[in-house]
């Protein structure tokens, strides 16, 4: 005799209206953790580019309430037309062409010794990624005091064979010496970018260049560099977003001087503001900035970073 077992019934679907009521509670708790967030970032970041590109289109000083006295573009006006802000945009340059011609290739020749079996490699990493833990008020402050022309340390170690230098008062070498500074807080960070991307790299594709006859040139050349493509890309922008919005080392440093030589236009929207009581002025060379990184980002990932956004969702889609 054939014995028929019954299997288990399968269960109905839920009708729409329960569905209905699933999604819109769930909706709503994913609502639930995205307002703060949201409340956050337009209280933090929408607004105060709102109040700056409303200010920007009033001569105001910052007090007595909203700014009435409206003027148009003359603070744009004003601003290109002066002489400290071409020399701004020529600091901007100056500086955004020694960090990505200097201190990133710098910053990836250190990632790659550092990914070699050396002893003590740990160590090597941990003393070069320090500096970038430091505050930039901290650095500053140490920078003053070891190129104080007067008392610094490097003017003393100079003066044992016959030289001295006016590291920060000398308009002649006071880029040179931010960019110093620079280039010590923050190449640990790039070479710890770099690391990260090289350990990424399956080192097959090494090992088979390698028995194809490349040697160390031609393998970092050929296969580690193009394959660490999308990682210095990422960070050549970090490095020109924040070169334009610099403010902290050059304000504690020098202040812009001697004589705006050193100026950034954070600096110079730093002294209108505060110091001169042009809140609209000041309003201005911060949505200049703002237009500024905008238009290098947009640029930037349209024209550099499309193919690695590109390949990443394609890598995801294909997991999928």
């Amino acid at each position: 005799m054939t014995t028929l077992t019954r299997g288990p019934e399968a269960r109905p679907l839920p009708a729409p209206a329960a569905r209905a009521r699933v999604r819109r509670r769930r909706s709503v708790t994913i609502a639930l953790f995205v307002l703060p967030a949201l409340v956050l970032f337009l209280l933090l970041v929408v607004a105060p580019i709102l109040i700056a590109m409303y200010s920007s289109v009033f001569r105001w000083n910052g007090f007595g309430g909203l700014p009435a006295n409206f003027i148009g573009l003359d603070n744009f006006t004003r601003l290109f037309g002066t002489e400290v802000f071409r020399d701004d945009l020529w600091h901007l340059v100056v500086l955004i062409a020694f960090s990505v011609c200097v201190q990133l290739p710098f910053s990836l020749g250190i990632a790659m010794l550092l990914h070699q079996r050396i002893r003590g490699r740990a160590l090597y990493r941990l003393v070069f990624f320090a500096p970038y833990v430091l505050s930039e008020v901290i650095t500053g402050v140490l920078f003053s005091l070891i190129l104080s022309p007067e008392s610094g340390m490097a003017n003393q170690l100079l003066r044992a064979v016959g030289l001295e230098s006016q590291w920060l008062s000398d308009p002649g070498s006071v880029m040179y010496s931010l960019f110093l500074v620079m280039t010590w807080k923050y190449f640990g960070f790039h070479m710890m970018i770099y690391l990260a991307g090289r350990q990424n790299i399956p080192e097959e594709l090494i090992e088979a260049a390698k028995i194809d006859g490349a040697g160390p040139w031609k393998v970092f050349r050929h296969v580690t560099l193009p394959l660490l493509g999308p990682t210095v890309r990422i960070s050549v922008f970090l490095s020109v977003i924040y070169t334009i919005q610099l403010f902290d080392l050059v304000w504690i440093l020098t202040q812009g001087g001697p004589s705006h030589s050193s100026e950034t236009m954070a600096v110079t929207m730093m002294e209108w503001g505060f110091k001169r009581s042009q809140v609209g002025y000041a309003s201005a060379v911060s949505v200049v900035m703002f237009a500024l990184s905008l238009v290098f980002a947009l640029v930037y990932q349209r024209l550099v970073m499309r193919r690695d956004l590109e390949g990443a969702t394609t890598s995801i889609g294909g997991r999928r």
